[in-house]
């Protein structure tokens, strides 16, 4: 397809929001799993929580900064590319269903998958659907009628 690549420059002051953000949500992530440890076989409630509650929090903060207020160029990517990024992890969640399905626990690893992913979308759309609720605001179509 040509050949051409695009850069896109990024302002040094939004890679470092990014990292603060990130760094805070990875110490968050490490002190939950450091206060609810994961035995072998058994199915990591410490992740799946901090990955619902992540999404959860995401489905708040989409709706906070894209209908509610009119949000500084800094809060999207220091909240929900740094802290709820550093916080939430794919890698720990797919590393702990091998190393359930290893431990011969399959039905507690299909759970873990399948219910990790129903369980986020529905944070998501809680998260979203309670701030409209509280906030008063409806998502709009593209004529701005409500939905």
């Amino acid at each position: 397809m040509g050949g051409q690549s695009r850069t896109v420059a990024v302002e040094p002051v939004v890679l470092l929001v990014i990292s603060l953000g990130g760094g805070i949500g990875a110490l968050l992530r490490y002190t939950v799993g450091r206060h609810w440890p994961v035995r072998p076989g058994q199915v990591p409630w410490s992740t799946f929580v901090i990955n619902v509650t992540g999404c959860l929090a995401m489905g708040i903060l989409m709706v906070l900064i894209t209908e509610v207020w009119v949000a500084n160029k800094l809060l999207r990517p220091f909240l929900g590319v740094g802290i709820l990024g550093g916080f939430t992890t794919f890698s720990t969640y797919c590393l702990e269903i091998r190393r359930l399905l290893e431990s011969g626990a399959t039905a507690e690893a299909l759970g873990y998958l399948g219910g990790t992913v129903v369980a986020a979308l529905a944070a998501v759309a809680l998260g979203m659907g309670a701030t409209r609720l509280v906030f008063g605001t409806a998502r709009r179509g593209r004529r701005g009628e409500q939905r």
